[in-house]
């Protein structure tokens, strides 16, 4: 849906006058005494100390759409997540059974002195955990339920067939799973060339690739030896039915091996069992619990479409149900937008038709109108970014009736198009008028100018944080002039006009044919700035995922420049938002190599050279200096069945991962507990003059990630913390000159100041020669560009097309680009 009006500058786009009660602030909101009672229309907070939080008092309104802004790191999230919700979910938690209780992920009660008239809450956070690859769009939302009801209770079978249940109709369930594939929709097999791929080998030179090594390597081929193969022929020689049988029997023969006797080693004869190496690595994949094991066993498998249900996962008998034409697959793999199209003309019937249709039409309709109706209902939920995720719960709570509850949300406007926004704000509106309170973390200026009140948190991040500078309607933050926020949201930042980079070349790309793009070509210019934009869904990170192919490769293009110099892509750097680690024991220090120079620090202390400690005692990864109770880990996973792990603190060392006589070792007063618990920011002053710490807290704080702390476990950084970190690190390195750096999305989760910062970075980087392509929906990003490459017009199969591209003033004068009416209001 397009707005009434393009998005120009902020100061053109007055606030929407607040909604009663909420003319003014409260009375007295940061003052004694707190009023108490039903009448009072305000949640008020007295003494919250959560994390960066200096002893907050405040009050926000209830029935009102409440922006927590503040920049990267300044506490708005440890009020709003931290303190609110983890306080509304443990009075709840109270009211629960203590058996049931201990089932539940608790949070830790906040440190608050006081918080009255707030309701029960729901939290729509932007998950880190990545979905099984069971999970869909069907499932996050429900839809797969009501398409498979609607399939059992109004669907064609076939004449004389037995009517199925609505389990039959699910890939997840016994009674509807593909025998074949198990309801995965492929299979994975070996081949002989992938188990061999050197078949001018022998046996006992190595030819079955696949093979363990050592001892049982060993015993495999002896095993053979004894069974009377010639294991010392080349591979390819040995006749096919011994090859075949070797490779893929069922049989598991058991011999008398003599192993050849050694020089000091005597060699007992034993039984041997023996395996095919098909057998080993189809094994190994499904069962190993190791990581390292199943990547290497996936490494000789050969995954294709299951030949049983051809991909659509159900048995025959679901398949051969259908309704207006359709069986529940290819309905299921319909963009949403066109499933309702097919469904609305069976919504006025009577009967279960009409009534399901009706319901999946009308929760569609939510989805479409969130810009996510590209999506199909069997998307794999592993595919879609945080910010898909989290709307598509978002289109879920629309639905569940829910009434007087607090809805706290983390930057839904994450990877959303501003054609959206206006869409996203109708939805939160509805929620409001619904009788919710909605609590939203925000970023983007344009929907904070729309909320009812404002709390804004800073004035920096970390300790120079955490104090509220202003809670009331958003107009009344022009009298706050230590706030950075109100210099972004009334357009009191400058700027200045820039003129585009002149390119040094070229990479062409042409014929591009996946996913939703068909046949397309692309010129993306070396020595130069690219934002890729357009509506969700509309090809961009497909778009780059092949740049990074091709280029990496080699096969795209890379014309000359016409002064004859050279113009060519030496290194391919893909930043993207994937974890940097799965588990608390991966953080900051580790992955960035810093942690390597803060140990060689505690090692070199006098008190641990005395006691005979090295580098590898102050490290958590590996036993001696780590607490033993944890592993290093300073959590305790708890598996729960039918429940995620969830992770509880060490009841020994408390989080600090070592056992006392580890941390009686300081450096400058500091354990190495301490240190770990530092944020970048303060990490920085205290290592300023060790030169392999300070370069990587250097270039963290670059990218405006100063607030995190180093011992940050990976499983709590969002996927944008994670790619800045990543950045990061790639900032360390010496040589960065023609690189191509492809980053998707790099703003998710930043304040427009972090914003501004990161920028720089990058326009640093093709200052030094470098290639920077983003894709971004930030348009002061897009204005800042050398080079726009806009895909679209719309999403799913209404996108995959180039609509306009150039400087971004000649794409803001693009016809039928969605991005062009609001980048021509960011263009001066």
């Amino acid at each position: 849906m397009q707005p009434d009006h393009p998005a120009g500058p902020p100061a053109e786009r007055p606030a929407r006058p607040p909604a009663e009660p909420f003319a003014g602030s409260p009375d007295g909101p940061f003052a004694e005494p707190f009023a108490q009672g039903a009448s009072d229309p305000y949640v008020r907070v007295r003494g919250a100390r959560e994390h960066n939080l200096r002893g907050v008092d405040t009050a926000i309104p209830r029935d009102a759409l409440v922006a927590f802004t503040g920049v990267s790191g300044s506490g708005k999230s440890s009020l709003a997540f931290g303190t609110l919700y983890a306080e509304a979910q443990r009075r709840y938690l109270e009211s629960v059974a203590p058996y049931a209780r201990r089932l539940l992920h608790q949070v830790a009660a906040p440190a608050v002195d006081e918080i009255t008239g707030l309701p029960p809450a729901v939290a729509l956070e932007q998950r880190r955990s990545v979905p099984s690859s069971r999970s869909s769009v069907g499932t996050v939302t429900t839809l797969s339920n009501s398409l498979r009801m609607l399939m059992s209770r109004a669907g064609d079978h076939p004449p004389g067939a037995e009517r199925l249940d609505s389990d039959a109709f699910s890939p997840n369930t016994a009674a509807g799973a593909c025998p074949r594939c198990h309801g995965l929709g492929e299979v994975h097999e070996v081949t002989e060339e992938s188990l061999v791929p050197d078949p001018s080998l022998s046996i006992r030179d190595g030819a079955i690739a696949s093979w363990p090594g050592a001892w049982q390597g060993k015993n495999l081929r002896d095993v053979l030896d004894a069974l009377g193969y010639d294991i010392d022929r080349p591979w390819r020689d040995l006749p096919r039915e011994q090859r075949d049988w070797i490779l893929f029997t069922d049989e598991q023969p058991v011999v008398t091996v003599h192993p050849v006797r050694e020089a000091h080693r005597i060699h007992r004869p034993y039984q041997g069992t023996y395996s095919s190496a098909r057998r080993l690595v189809l094994r190994t994949y499904a069962e190993s619990r190791s990581e390292p094991a199943r990547r290497r066993a996936a490494g000789y498998l050969v995954s294709g479409v299951c030949p049983l249900c051809g991909g659509r996962r159900l048995r025959p008998e679901a398949l051969a149900v259908t309704f207006a034409g359709r069986d529940i697959a290819e309905l299921a793999a319909l963009p949403l937008s066109e499933l309702g199209a097919v469904l609305r003309p069976f919504t006025g019937g009577d009967g279960p038709a009409g009534a399901l249709a009706r319901d999946l039409t009308a929760r569609v309709a939510v989805l479409t109108e969130l810009g996510l109706g590209y999506l199909s209902v069997s998307r794999a939920a592993p595919t879609l970014s945080s910010g898909e995720l989290q709307r598509l719960r978002l289109a879920t709570q629309l639905r569940s009736g829910l009434f007087g509850v607090v809805y706290v949300l983390d930057e839904p406007s994450a990877g959303l198009h501003p054609a959206d926004t206006e869409s996203l704000m109708e939805v939160l509106e509805r929620l409001k008028a619904a009788g919710n309170t909605v609590f939203l973390i925000e970023h983007d200026m344009e929907i904070v100018r729309r909320a009812d009140w404002i709390v804004d948190v800073g004035p920096a991040a970390g300790a120079a944080g955490g104090r509220v500078l202003h809670s009331g309607p958003v107009p009344g933050l022009r009298d706050v002039p230590e706030s950075v926020t109100r210099r972004h949201l009334f357009g009191e930042v400058p700027r200045p006009a820039r003129t585009p980079r002149e390119p040094a070349g070229w990479l062409r790309l042409r014929g591009v044919t996946r996913h939703n793009l068909r046949g397309l070509d692309a010129d993306v210019p070396l020595g130069a700035f690219t934002a890729v934009t357009g509506v969700s869904g509309s090809g961009k990170s497909t778009l780059v995922d092949v740049l990074a192919e091709r280029a990496a490769a080699d096969d795209g293009r890379q014309d000359e420049p016409s002064d004859g110099g050279e113009a060519r892509v030496e290194r391919v750097v893909r930043v993207d938002q994937r974890p940097i680690g799965r588990t608390p024991r991966s953080n900051l220090a580790t992955y960035t190599g810093l942690f390597d120079a803060v140990r060689k620090l505690f090692a070199a202390t006098d008190e641990a050279r005395a006691r005979g400690y090295g580098a590898s005692r102050f490290s958590f990864n590996v036993p001696g200096g780590r607490c033993e109770h944890c592993q290093g880990e300073g959590h305790i996973s708890v598996e729960l069945l039918f429940l995620p792990t969830t992770y509880a603190v060490c009841d020994v060392c408390h989080g600090a991962r070592y056992n006392p006589e580890t941390l009686e070792v300081a450096y400058r007063g500091a354990s190495i507990a301490d240190v770990l618990g530092m944020t970048v920011d303060e990490a920085a002053a205290f290592l300023d003059d060790v030169p392999p710490a300070a370069r990587p807290l250097g270039t963290l704080r670059q990218v405006g990630l100063g607030y995190l702390r180093l011992g940050q476990p990976a499983t709590e950084l969002s996927g944008g913390e994670a790619q800045r970190v990543k950045l990061a690190a790639e900032l360390q390195r010496a040589r960065r000159g023609r690189t191509l750096y492809l980053l998707d999305e790099p703003t998710t989760g930043l304040h427009p100041a972090d914003s501004d910062l990161l920028m720089r970075q990058l326009h640093t980087l093709v200052d030094g020669g470098a290639t920077v392509v983003v894709v971004e929906h930030d348009l002061d990003v897009v204005a800042a560009a050398d080079h726009v490459i806009d895909l679209g017009p719309g999403g799913g199969d209404e996108g995959g097309r180039v609509v306009a591209r150039g400087t971004p003033a000649e794409v803001a004068a693009a016809p039928g680009s969605r991005t062009a009416p609001y980048l021509k209001g960011r263009l001066r």
